[in-house]
C-alpha cells in the first residue's frame, strides 16, 4: 500500500518529468491545465494533495493518460 507522501511524491515526479520532456514551463503548464503557476510549482513539489479534477486537467494538458501521472517511479 502507497502512503500518501509516497503518492504525492509519484506524482509530482510524474508531473515534472513529463513537463520538462514536453519542454513546458511551469507557467505553460499552468495555462494548459486552467491551473495557477504557484500551484503547479507545489505539486511538483509534493506539497499538494491534488484532486481528481486537476489531475485530469494536468494529463489532458500533457497530452497523456491521467493514469501516467500516478504511474509508480520505475527504478534504474
Amino acid at each position: 500500500m502507497v502512503t500518501t507522501a509516497e503518492a504525492k511524491n509519484i506524482l509530482a515526479y510524474n508531473v515534472k518529468t513529463l513537463r520538462q520532456s514536453s519542454g513546458l514551463s511551469q507557467e505553460e503548464l499552468a495555462d494548459r491545465a486552467g491551473l495557477h503557476r504557484t500551484y503547479i510549482s507545489s505539486v511538483e513539489r509534493a506539497q499538494r494533495n491534488v484532486s481528481i479534477e486537476n489531475i485530469f486537467s494536468l494529463a489532458k494538458a500533457l497530452g497523456c493518460d491521467p493514469r501516467d501521472l500516478l504511474k509508480p517511479i520505475q527504478k534504474k
